[in-house]
């Protein structure tokens, strides 16, 4: 988690320097959540940005233990900017498609965890983005689980020589 947070931030420092003004997530568990908290760090030294999250129905996290929740909380008091692409609790599938269909609409690209040898629940993000794509510019940008390793494995290396350094 803490390699995924570190490269998150790499990654967000490269796009605000490119222009990046908002990240924008939908408050899933895991990397998405990872994003905003990196994104959040880094308004100490990038207050211009800003962090919105869009869930996709009310009482999102609800189901969720209270490590969870709580985390997911400290996320969305810190966001900038909260709201609901559907204003009722779950009631079918759809709310999350349309959730991703909104966050696709309104913004520039996306990154996105996709491995297509292990594509999980970013599988509908992804091919929803590409379709997208195919009448619209949308950068997407994707990481696998390789790029991941082989940041690790950097970072690790740096870290090492830093400690022989001393």
């Amino acid at each position: 988690m803490d390699y995924i947070k570190k490269f998150f931030k790499r990654k967000l420092i490269e796009y605000i320097e490119q222009g990046l003004e908002w990240v924008i997530i939908s408050g899933n568990l895991g990397t998405e959540l990872w994003a905003g908290d990196a994104a959040l760090k880094l308004k100490m030294d990038y207050p211009e940005l800003k962090l919105a999250v869009l869930l996709p129905y009310t009482n999102f996290s609800s189901k969720w233990n209270e490590i969870n929740q709580g985390y997911y909380n400290s996320i969305i008091e810190r966001a900038d900017y909260v709201n609901y692409t559907s204003n009722e609790d779950y009631a079918n599938p759809g709310q999350l498609k349309n959730n991703q269909t909104f966050i696709i609409r309104n913004t520039d690209g996306c990154l996105l965890f996709y491995d297509s040898e292990h594509e999980g629940k970013s599988l509908y993000f992804y091919e929803q983005a590409l379709k997208y794509q195919e009448r619209h510019e949308y950068r997407i940008e994707t990481i696998s689980f390789d790029e991941l390793q082989w940041f690790v494995n950097d970072l690790v290396e740096e870290e090492h020589f830093e400690e022989e350094q001393y």
